[in-house]
């Protein structure tokens, strides 16, 4: 494990040369994006996008689709073993009563439910999300993130997801920010490590292309806008300047990370207006529950009752 205390109490007038050229190495990668962060132009942009381009989306195929891209969510402070069996046996039950309809993607729950939500789910296909490292804050020892993300892996979980230390991107501690998901990553291994950045307190375009560009190089599969806890959620805006940000990044390096809007999406019109981002700054092939997903509680019913046109809920 690396040593995230060396270089904590150096001022800049000391001699730990190693430190700022591996802080001007962060600066380098940032300074070397091409995406916009104007606020008012990246406003401009999503309402242009959806002004040319939303009506196309608005129709039960995509509905759909989207269904297929949530990450089926509970993260209540009651949230029980008992609560939690009930919500996954609805994934079930769902796909035994309209086996013609795609399911959701993934359940996400607390790591500690990891256990439960494996034992409980029988349908192939959906995966089972934690959010882990001290969710929804991220304020915790390094290790005690490490160990709690550890044995979400080792209880079932195929996908977990973390927030990017805030604090560190206040105080521009980018190495430790940077390290801090790089042993995230290496406890999930083959597993998708989702990074939300949470948008709603970084607030600029800038802050967001910074966390984006540096959760990417760091190793998030995915990049994922809030954690729908205590800050606003997702906005068009936010998700625009990360989906740019993976794109630019997939072309420099070859390298795929999926892109994850969550907070406060609850309607089907909601849903329609992400899904129309992600086609139109990614394209069709971001159009994939591999690449894009929704984090929610309410909009599987929505866009089932959409897509079905009925009034049933059956999440």
């Amino acid at each position: 494990m690396a040593n995230h205390h060396n270089h904590e109490h150096c001022d800049c007038g000391c001699s730990h040369d190693h430190h700022h050229e591996n802080e001007n190495k962060y600066e380098a990668v940032v300074a070397g994006s091409h995406v916009g962060t104007d606020d008012a132009a990246v406003s401009a942009a999503v309402q242009r996008i959806l002004d040319e381009h939303r009506a196309d989306n608005d129709n039960a195929q995509v509905w759909e689709f989207l269904l297929g891209c949530v990450d089926l969510t509970t993260l209540n402070t009651d949230d029980s073993e008992q609560s939690v069996a009930q919500f996954v046996q609805r994934v079930n039950d769902y796909d035994e009563h309209h086996p013609d309809h795609r399911n959701v993607a993934a359940v996400c729950v607390y790591s500690n439910f990891a256990q439960t939500a494996r034992a409980q789910l029988e349908v192939t296909g959906v995966n089972i999300a934690v959010c882990s490292a001290c969710f929804p804050s991220s304020q915790a020892h390094l290790e005690t993130k490490i160990a709690e993300t550890a044995l979400a892996v080792q209880d079932g979980a195929d996908e977990v997801d973390v927030v990017l230390n805030v604090g560190y991107f206040r105080d521009q501690a980018w190495q430790e920010l940077c390290d801090e998901i790089a042993e995230l990553k290496a406890t999930v291994g083959e597993r998708h490590l989702k990074v939300i950045l949470e948008t709603g307190l970084l607030k600029s375009a800038e802050a967001i292309r910074r966390a984006s560009i540096l959760a990417m190089y760091s190793g998030a599969d995915f990049i994922k806008t809030s954690t729908g806890k205590g800050y606003p959620g997702a906005t068009l805006e936010a998700a625009y300047v990360m989906c740019q940000c993976i794109k630019e990044f997939h072309e420099r390096t070859g390298q795929v990370v999926g892109f994850k809007a969550s907070g406060g999406i609850r309607t089907t019109a909601d849903a329609v207006n992400y899904y129309t981002i992600v086609k139109e700054v990614l394209g069709e092939e971001w159009l994939t529950p591999e690449r894009f997903r929704i984090g929610a509680s309410s909009l599987a019913n929505a866009l089932f009752q959409s897509f079905a046109g009925t009034d049933e809920k059956p999440f």
